[in-house]
């Protein structure tokens, strides 16, 4: 929660930039991160999608931690962090890494590997979870991206954890891009989570219906834009054809495209395997739109 408004507001979807050996830029990283705070956002989010996560390991993962940490990045404030793993083992090892670190909160995404698990089966690992976690279990952010994980999370089962752990369930992080759903989970939860929504194309609508903010891919790029939208309610069209484009191409390796185009730094349009770097001309096209519609990159 922000302590000055008491909602989650704008989080950084944040993006990682590597050396040319595949190793994380931890300076690049951490210019990056100090300029989305500056820029208009509450807090950074590392290792989620937008920041390839999934394909950071243990001590990747410490040294970014450590180097913004090096930086005096107050992490519980700013930074959420990441906790994606088909492995009890492996989420439990991510998430006390983020409590070590004193992380404001956990975005935790079911594990993926299994297809057609029942919300019976979710409950189980979702509650073996938290409770291994013990008395550490806190702001957990559920995370609800069925494009990616192939395992959507049902609006029963966000209810049923949160009755069964309302201390450690604060919210929910809505990235399926499904309308419909989002606003079955506003009308459901609005009153007792954070309800945030990764599609920045209806986030204004979302904060209007009680939306509490967002974890947000566009605010590497447009965070003053995207405070607006998330702190006011204020519709933005341009920031809505920006969305439509990207989503034409594979999202993380666009979104390092345009990071790349808007600082002149080719270094970002480098990504890990299996994911591949966008192609100069797609690269040409997506920054040509965003000079279009953005003429200030801090606008």
């Amino acid at each position: 929660m922000n302590q000055s408004t008491g909602r989650f507001g704008l989080s950084c979807a944040l993006t990682t930039p590597y050396h040319e050996d595949g190793s994380v830029d931890l300076a690049r990283l951490t210019r990056h991160v100090a300029w989305c705070l500056a820029s208009g956002c509450d807090s950074v989010t590392l290792f989620g999608t937008t920041g390839e996560g999934p394909l950071l390991g243990h001590v990747a993962r410490e040294q970014m931690i450590g180097a913004l940490k090096g930086a005096g990045i107050d992490f519980r404030s700013h930074v959420v962090g990441g906790v994606i793993a088909a492995s009890l083992h492996d989420a439990l090892a991510q998430a006390n890494q983020l409590l070590d670190a004193d992380a404001r909160a956990l975005l935790v995404a079911p594990p993926f590997y299994f297809k057609g698990v029942s919300d019976d089966g979710l409950f189980a690992w979702f509650s073996s979870f938290i409770t291994k976690l013990g008395d550490r279990a806190r702001d957990i952010i559920l995370y609800h991206i069925p494009s990616v994980t192939a395992i959507p999370l049902s609006i029963e089962l966000i209810g049923r954890l949160k009755a069964a752990f309302p201390q450690a369930i604060a919210g929910v992080k809505d990235s399926a891009g499904d309308w419909t759903y989002s606003q079955q989970l506003l009308a459901a939860h609005r009153d007792d989570l954070a309800v945030l929504i990764g599609d920045e194309r209806v986030l204004a609508q979302a904060v209007r219906d009680g939306g509490q903010g967002a974890i947000s891919g566009m605010a590497n790029l447009v965070p003053g834009r995207l405070r607006t939208v998330v702190h006011q309610g204020r519709d933005d069209a341009a920031l809505v054809e920006l969305v439509d484009a990207v989503l034409r191409y594979p999202v993380t390796p666009a979104v390092k495209a345009l990071v790349s185009h808007a600082t002149g730094d080719s270094a970002w349009l480098t990504v890990r395997a299996p994911l591949l770097p966008m192609s100069v001309a797609d690269t040409a096209t997506l920054g040509h739109l965003f000079d279009r519609v953005f003429a200030d990159r801090a606008a």
